[in-house]
């Protein structure tokens, strides 16, 4: 039987974006450019038990979200052990610059043309990529 490279797994992206539109939109985008497993999520709360379980390599949080905003919600994903190290892009029309720069979080504005955040997230995203 011939020995077949292994083929590396595609990053794990958890999106969550309270507009369920524009996280779709996103979704088919990201997926018809890029290899990416990406979930989507409209909640900040079920995020944190989702991460837990998919332990992504990336976050793409929006800024403006219910129950607690994308910098909080930022907080308690870098809180769980094994999720500290995970990089995050934050995404609104309104950015709170400081807390960004602060917690090194990629920040973009709203609106972003596709290919321009497909080049942000290749770039936010391990180089190694083990699991």
């Amino acid at each position: 039987m011939p020995k077949h490279k292994k083929q590396a797994k595609p990053h794990i992206i958890l999106v969550v974006e309270a507009d369920a539109e524009i996280g779709s939109f996103l979704l088919e985008a990201f997926c018809e450019k890029a290899s990416y497993q990406m979930v989507l999520l409209t909640h900040s709360i079920p995020a944190l038990q989702v991460a837990e379980e998919i332990k992504p390599d990336l976050f793409i949080l929006n800024y403006d979200l219910p129950q607690a905003n994308g910098v909080e919600l930022y907080d308690r994903l870098h809180a769980v052990k094994g999720l500290e190290d995970v990089p995050a892009i934050m995404v609104s029309a309104n950015l709170p610059e400081q807390e960004l720069k602060r917690r090194k979080i990629v920040g973009i504005k709203t609106p972003v043309e596709v290919d321009e955040f497909l080049a942000v997230i290749q770039k936010a995203l391990p180089d190694e990529h083990l699991h």
